[in-house]
């Protein structure tokens, strides 16, 4: 069984919590569990929280999920990528599959919420990604 850390970039609710239901719900869809679930304000702050759980030894992988949906500009995509990357890096440093699902940039609040399924790719991401490590 895959314990999966899962960080929630919290920056819009509305988006944000269907997401991390969903991806709750993926993760008990795959026989893994949730051992810590870690609440941050928004995505660029999730490779810190990512970091923190991929410390752990109770933790095979971690699922970051968010939204980023103020606009689409320059400092959006800029923080979308500078996160992705930082991501990247905490799954090779750590040595543990890290896999972020994200809405936006460049959408609107209602283009995210359609894209909650975002979520649940992130936890089965993960948790596939530790089945193959193991």
């Amino acid at each position: 069984m895959v314990s999966l850390g899962l960080v929630v970039a919290r920056f819009n609710d509305s988006v944000t919590e269907p997401m991390a239901e969903a991806a709750r719900e993926a993760a008990a869809d795959r026989d893994a569990v949730v051992v810590d679930e870690l609440n941050v304000p928004g995505a660029y702050d999730s490779p810190l929280a990512a970091d923190r759980l991929a410390r752990r030894e109770d933790v095979d992988a971690v699922a970051v999920v968010g939204a980023i949906v103020t606009g689409d500009t320059d400092h959006d995509r800029v923080i979308a990528n500078a996160t992705a990357e930082k991501l990247t890096d905490v799954s090779l440093d750590r040595d543990t599959p890290v896999a972020f699902g994200v809405s936006g940039p460049g959408m609107s609040g209602a283009e995210a919420r359609e894209r909650i399924d975002k979520g649940a790719d992130a936890a089965a991401a993960a948790v596939d990604l530790a089945e193959e490590l193991d």
